[in-house]
């Protein structure tokens, strides 16, 4: 049995090959390490305020008091159910909708999974 090659993180190829420890794309000539490419997949990993990892659709509870303009707190112990996750949006890691408030932003720093 033969095993799956890596597929180039810039071109999307299956075309690769290994050369001196590292992947090389016959496509494009990129080179990387299996290695760092774990790495940059694990750094992209959203955890809560506790360390437990995210995911979309995920039930989680508002681990700190939220002050809200215009709208009042949002209180600890707040159920915020279905989140969505998204990256490179600012420094918000979650989108959601609050019960009472609408929908929203949060930091993942201030919710915990429930």
């Amino acid at each position: 049995m033969s095993e799956a090659t890596p597929v180039c993180p810039e071109c999307s190829s299956d075309l690769t090959y290994e050369l001196g420890g590292f992947q090389v794309c016959s496509m494009c000539a990129h080179e990387w390490s299996l290695e760092a490419a774990a790495e940059a997949a694990e750094s992209n990993v959203i955890r809560d305020s506790v360390g437990n990892v995210l995911s979309d659709g995920d039930t989680v509870t508002v681990a700190k008091a939220l002050k809200v303009k215009g709208s009042g707190t949002i209180k600890v112990g707040t159920k915020v159910r279905n989140i969505r996750l998204v990256n490179g949006v600012g420094d918000h890691d979650i989108d959601c909708k609050v019960d009472g408030f609408g929908a929203m932003q949060l930091k993942s720093s201030v919710v915990k999974k429930a």
